[in-house]
């Protein structure tokens, strides 16, 4: 099944929108995922696509420096929060 780029352009803006009001306290990407009830798959592919676009920042580390295995956590680039903050 496929969606189209309009729904995925709003699901974007759903994430960017929840990753805006909580920064700068990174997100996993399972909590995103509940929070807009989608797969934690799909929630995971269109991250890594804002990624590409330098909106989100992804962190793999704890506070302590390990690597995360399996999980990752995502936040609003500066650049991204700074145009989002002079929309509001």
């Amino acid at each position: 099944m496929k969606i189209s780029k309009e729904k995925k352009d709003k699901i974007s803006e759903q994430i960017l929108s929840i990753l805006f009001h909580n920064f700068p306290r990174p997100q996993y990407t399972v909590n995103l995922a509940r929070e807009l009830a989608r797969d934690e798959e799909f929630i995971k592919s269109i991250l890594l696509e804002l990624k590409e676009k330098q909106l989100v920042t992804e962190i793999n580390k704890n506070s302590e420096g390990d690597i995360y295995l399996r999980r990752k956590r995502w936040m609003l680039s500066p650049q991204a929060y700074d145009a989002y903050k002079k929309t509001q």
